[in-house]
């Protein structure tokens, strides 16, 4: 698997095409050798947002590629060039292991690769995805799917996710590990999309709920059932349901649970409090409660999801050297 083509078009993000080329044009002589051929391949010039591009070659030279790169695309509500679609399978037909990194999963979709497959996207489009594409199993739970010749990744940073997975497949894990550490970035992570997936509360003015929402935010300390909501909310419980399917989408008391994960979240990311503290605060009374639901909902462990996202306290902050070093040996134990 030494070449590698990023397949662009007009509407490709440059962000997931950077860090592809990022991590497969990287110099890595002396570590691996030999590395990967980078190419890009595309229509004449093309357009990625504000900047403009001038492929290495033509769409077809994708098929004599050993991986193909499908970065993602920014108009999911209209479908991918036929052309891209046309090329991408022709590379797979020939054998090529294909990637979509972010919303690139459309494109693969489009091609009939995902078809009887799981996939994933970026978390806010993957029941569009699903919706278009009834044959594609869509997780939106993960953070890539590997399925040998095909493979998808969620959104932005989950792209070099991916990019590294493949690395990895490619040349081992001391190999994917030293790329990582240059790039400054997890060799691997834990958990999935989940733990960034943020959940506001549904509250326009004229919603027969729009009061009750923020009276149950200020109470997540307390042990609330279906009946105090619908007490509160002046209605049967019949009712109250209902109006929280239309409203949010699920029941009354998985609304609750995911409010509690969510303020849980924030005192995991802002505060020093144990997590039996934040189970209290959370209502949740019991740590073990609090992990159980935490870990099933999230992906990960409070304290992993802690270590992640608190901003670390950087011992001097004039040796930024330093302090990078210590965050990535405490990080990966290195």
């Amino acid at each position: 698997m030494t070449t590698v083509a990023l397949a662009v078009t007009d509407g490709m993000l440059h962000f997931e095409l950077a860090l592809a080329c990022e991590v497969f044009g990287a110099n890595m002589t002396g570590v691996a050798d030999p590395w990967y051929s980078v190419a890009t391949c595309g229509p004449s010039a093309v357009r990625l947002g504000r900047f403009r591009l001038e492929p290495d070659h033509r769409l077809d030279r994708l098929s004599r590629a050993d991986t193909v790169i499908v970065p993602g695309w920014a108009d999911v509500d209209e479908d991918p060039p036929g052309a891209l679609v046309d090329a991408v399978r022709m590379a797979h037909e020939a054998g090529a292991r294909v990637a979509s990194l972010c919303t690139g999963a459309f494109v693969l979709a489009a091609a009939g690769l995902l078809d009887g497959k799981r996939a994933t996207t970026h978390w806010a489009h993957t029941q569009e995805l699903a919706a278009r594409y009834p044959r594609v199993t869509v997780d939106p739970g993960v953070l890539y799917v590997d399925n040998g010749s095909v493979l998808t990744s969620a959104g932005k940073a989950a792209a070099m996710d991916l990019c590294l997975h493949l690395v990895r497949l490619d040349h081992g894990s001391s190999i994917a590990n030293t790329l990582a550490r240059r790039l400054v970035m997890p060799p691997h992570r834990d958990g999935g999309q989940a733990q960034f997936v943020t959940t506001p509360v549904p509250a326009p003015d004229n919603h027969p709920l729009a009061e009750l929402f923020p009276w149950v935010i200020q109470r997540l300390d307390h042990p609330l059932t279906v009946e105090d909501l619908a007490r509160q909310a002046r209605m049967s419980s019949r009712n109250l349901g209902r109006h929280f399917r239309s409203a949010t989408g699920t029941t009354p008391l998985q609304w609750l649970l995911t409010q509690r994960i969510r303020h849980a979240q924030e005192l995991l990311e802002t505060t020093n409090d144990t997590v039996d503290t934040i189970a209290a605060a959370t209502g949740m009374n019991t740590a073990t409660t609090l992990r159980r639901h935490f870990n099933r909902t999230v992906g990960v462990p409070p304290d992993t999801y802690r270590r992640t996202f608190r901003a670390r306290t950087r011992p001097d902050p004039n040796d930024t050297t330093q302090t990078t070093s210590d965050i990535y040996a405490d990080e990966f134990g290195n």
